[in-house]
């Protein structure tokens, strides 16, 4: 069997077992480096989801964002596809869309007179 193999048996076994709740790896090694390192890591919000999701994530992906290809490859509707990205897409809200620049961001940008002092205190009152 080869390595590829085992690791996605590895990871199906694992997110099986795991069910969706929650995981804490306490141990990262870098096979190339042969180093590890001890400690609480989270995994990806990617690596967070189903095996099943993970797969319809990449099938989404690889079809480059195409429903109707969706539709296709799994053969469900349209209402059922855009059903589950929307599933999906609120389990992986971690992208600040607008995000408020920090305090010192501000003042960085105020000193190199990117904005004007008004600017900067509409942005310092308006928080992070």
């Amino acid at each position: 069997m080869a390595m590829t193999d085992r690791k996605t048996q590895d990871w199906q076994a694992l997110s099986e077992l795991t069910r969706g709740r929650p995981i804490l790896v306490e141990r990262v090694r870098l096979t190339e480096q042969d180093i590890a390192i001890d400690g609480a890591f989270e995994l990806p919000r990617l690596a967070r989801l189903s095996a099943e999701d993970q797969v319809f994530v990449a099938a989404f992906v690889r079809g480059h964002g195409s429903i109707k290809e969706m539709e296709q490859v799994f053969g469900v509707s349209y209402p059922t596809v855009k059903a589950r990205l929307n599933r999906i897409a609120a389990s992986l809200e971690f992208v600040e869309l607008d995000p408020r620049p920090g305090r010192a961001e501000v003042l960085e940008r105020l000193a190199r007179g990117e904005i004007t002092p008004d600017q900067a205190i509409a942005d310092l009152e308006a928080g992070p």
